[in-house]
Parts: structure tokens; C-alpha cells; sequence
């Protein structure tokens, strides 16, 4: 059977990361509530690769897809996410989100339109419950990340499930425009 994914150190520590382009998925939870922070990263031709102190660095061009999940108790859901501190910001202001809500009022905001890494990024270490993963760029990819996201919206962010599955092709459909490929 295939591998579809990896930890993404690990997959760097055992030499298993393609050079010729994959799916990093970070995810960046609140220990305290439901509020999720998602980043999908697809990257192509990697010129090198080196571990930093804080992470993971791509000498490569990638497209960056934002999701956030936002519970209905959130307290500054009147703040644009791109003003929001560290810990709970994307690059985005509400009109550049495709916002989905959820049932029990949660709101899931996915990028309307990746944004373009020129040159490099870097994939912070996972702490806490947080985690990266490599996803390999096999022929199903996109209904692995669809299936990925449809579990981890509702396992680790509270989402119901419908929901969550009706959000996760919200996801699918950003990472769809990725122009890297």
C-alpha cells in the first residue's frame, strides 16, 4: 500500500521528502477553545531544503491556502483576521474569505485565492497538539486532503460532521487554484 502522508519532520529525517512537489498541511489549534488555524502549502521543485531552529525551510516557490475555524463563542469574531494577534491571525480580511457556517454557529473561512511564496517559506515545528504533514502528490491527493480536512474540521475543531464535510470541499476548491503545478 502507498503512504499518502507523513509527519512532515519525520518524513525530513528519513529522507522521504519529494523534491518535486507535495502538500504540506500545518495546523496551529488554540489550547483553550475550538479556534483552529489551518495552512496548506503546495510546493514544486525544491533547489534545497534545511531545518532551522524554529522549522522546516523550502528554497522552493509555493501556494499558501489559509483555513480558519472560528467557534461561535469567540469573542473578537468582529476583528478582521488579519488584525487579529498572533496566535489567531491569516493574512486575510473578511471579504477575502470563503465563509462557511456551520450549524452549532461555528464559521470555517477558507482563502478565496492562494497566496504565491516566491523564493522560500518555512513550515514552523509543530508544538503542543499542533502537527505538519507531508501529503504526496499521488494520483488521489486532493480527496485525501478532502477526507483529511472533513475529519480533522470535525475532530479537532468541533465542527458537526455535515458541516464539515460541506467545508472541506470549500478547501478543496482553494487548493484547486494552486498555480504551482
Amino acid at each position: 500500500m502507498t503512504t499518502k502522508a507523513l509527519d512532515l519532520f519525520q518524513a525530513y529525517a528519513q529522507e522521504k521528502l519529494p523534491n518535486d512537489g507535495g502538500y504540506l498541511v500545518s495546523s496551529f489549534f488554540d489550547q483553550a477553545s475550538a479556534y483552529s488555524r489551518y495552512e496548506i502549502v503546495a510546493y514544486n521543485m525544491v533547489k534545497s531544503l534545511y531545518l532551522a531552529e524554529n522549522g522546516l525551510t523550502f528554497q522552493s516557490d509555493g501556494n499558501k491556502l489559509f483555513v480558519l475555524v472560528e467557534p461561535s463563542n469567540y469573542s473578537r469574531k468582529y476583528i478582521e483576521p488579519v488584525n487579529r494577534k498572533s496566535s489567531e491571525q491569516i493574512p486575510h480580511r473578511f471579504s477575502e474569505l470563503n465563509i462557511y457556517t456551520a450549524k452549532n454557529q461555528s464559521k470555517i473561512m477558507v482563502s478565496q485565492v492562494p497566496i504565491m511564496s516566491y523564493s522560500s517559506f518555512t513550515v514552523l515545528k509543530p508544538t503542543g497538539m499542533n502537527f505538519s504533514l507531508i501529503f504526496f502528490n499521488l494520483e488521489a491527493v486532493l480527496q485525501t486532503l478532502e477526507f483529511f480536512f472533513s475529519e480533522t474540521l470535525h475532530k479537532e475543531a468541533g465542527v458537526p460532521t455535515a458541516d464539515a464535510k460541506k467545508a472541506a470541499k470549500y478547501v478543496i476548491e482553494g487548493v484547486n487554484k494552486f498555480t504551482i503545478w
